[in-house]
């Protein structure tokens, strides 16, 4: 017998530790080729990490609740062969040459202390031990901590949010943190809650917790502004049913609206690029790249969303090969942390649960989210060159919320009319 340690895998661009928050395994007990061993929790994504061989598990290295480097063991199996010391995969290569970590990143990179991390206790938003040994050693307070928009899971501040604000900070661009005052503004409590004895008390997961603090700090963050407008939909309707078989028979998808919803969504920004912005301050950053982002709701009742980069590079067949794939692996808990970052604007079908009217919150640090509700036939009426007729047509409501700051009256409704035009325009003659 030989004794395999399983290693953290790389887990994405920046992501160098991992928490530790369930062993779906005990010591002893056996383990398949490719079965999940553990779930773990990064700044941008909770998955599970596979054995990449069976085996007995013999040790556990790292208990829940632990940090894990990523290239080092937190496990021992106990596998067939002989000798010991076996690797899963070699060591996770963590250089970088980003210009921001030249002065940190050497000893910020290092096995974290215990004490080399600022006390976070009391503020609402969860910070990694990485993030929170970058504040301490570069002298940012909670305050400040608790001003940086995150682009992690949830809004949370990732390693980049925070050596990009230490960048920003020593060259001026950041005001420096405003003294304490004497006496502390109140903050606003919630009502106490009233509990009888029949009541059940429920205790919110780690992930419904980040979402909620999320939610409260994107309304506080951006003014949102809610336009609406209904658009007829019949043509998609009609050439999906239509070609939805000959579809799944030559590209291997199954096709549904939310890839057609993109392609109309990715059209629209390129006609009204200001909308696909984020704002830093007092500075708007225009995004070069269309990252649509799709809230999928996952079977815990939590809410995730991943990202289809350069949604506009895609063909349809593309974009439902996308969607699919993201939307399916969301709900086995598969998903990658890049695959959850970066997006510049975001769609959410609230329609999937009967639903025609929504006012969505607007994911930070994007500046609009786009609800498509549910599809309905009603009487509408048909202009033809004969006159005005009335006919059966499938609507859908569109609601689109956008941050005031940036995004006036004018760009935000135009913007969800364009999108509609499109949708209305789908030409029934597209090609499977």
């Amino acid at each position: 017998m030989a004794d395999y340690k399983l290693i953290l895998p790389a887990m994405g661009e920046g992501v160098m530790e991992a928490t530790v928050i369930n062993w779906l395994k005990n010591v002893g007990d056996m383990i398949q080729e490719d079965e999940s061993v553990v779930e773990i929790a990064t700044d941008k994504v909770d998955s599970d990490v596979p054995s990449p061989v069976a085996g007995k598990l013999k040790e556990i290295l790292v208990n829940v609740d632990g940090i894990a480097k990523i290239g080092e063991p937190i496990a021992i199996l106990e596998i067939e062969g002989e000798g010991t010391d076996t690797n899963s995969a070699p060591q996770a290569n963590t250089e970088t040459s980003a210009p921001v970590e030249q002065t940190v990143v050497a000893e910020l990179e290092k096995p974290l202390q215990a004490t080399a991390s600022i006390d976070t206790s009391s503020s609402e938003k969860f910070y990694s031990p990485l993030v929170k040994s970058i504040a301490q050693a570069e002298g940012i307070s909670v305050a400040e901590l608790d001003a940086i928009q995150g682009s992690g899971l949830e809004g949370r501040v990732t390693k980049e949010d925070i050596l990009k604000f230490v960048e920003d900070k020593k060259s001026g661009k950041v005001a420096p943190a405003p003294a304490a005052a004497s006496a502390p503004i109140a903050q606003p409590q919630a009502a106490p809650v009233s509990i009888s004895g029949g009541d059940e008390i429920i205790e919110m997961d780690r992930m419904r917790k980040i979402i909620a603090q999320n939610m409260v700090s994107a309304k506080q963050i951006a003014p949102h502004v809610t336009s609406f407008i209904e658009a007829d939909v019949t043509n998609i309707v009609l050439w999906r049913e239509k070609n939805k078989d000959t579809f799944l028979k030559k590209n291997g998808e199954k096709i549904t609206f939310m890839p057609i919803f993109i392609e109309a969504i990715a059209k629209a920004i390129k006609d009204f690029p200001m909308i696909n912005v984020s704002v830093n301050g007092d500075q708007i950053i225009k995004k070069k790249n269309i990252n649509i982002g799709m809230a999928a709701a996952l079977p815990s009742g939590n809410l995730i969303v991943p990202v289809i980069k350069n949604a506009d590079q895609y063909s349809l067949a593309g974009l439902a090969k996308q969607v699919n794939d993201l939307a399916n692996r969301a709900r086995q808990n598969k998903l990658k942390p890049d695959e959850i970052q970066g997006g510049t604007y975001t769609i959410t079908n609230i329609g999937s649960f009967g639903n025609t009217l929504g006012t969505p919150i607007i994911p930070q640090p994007q500046v609009a989210i786009l609800a498509v509700g549910a599809i309905i036939k009603k009487p509408a009426v048909i202009e033809t060159p004969q006159g005005d007729v009335i006919a059966i047509r499938h609507k859908m409501y569109l609601s689109h919320a956008y941050d005031h700051r940036v995004v006036d009256g004018a760009l935000g409704g135009m913007f969800v009319q364009r999108v509609a035009q499109y949708l209305e325009a789908f030409d029934m003659n597209t090609a499977v």
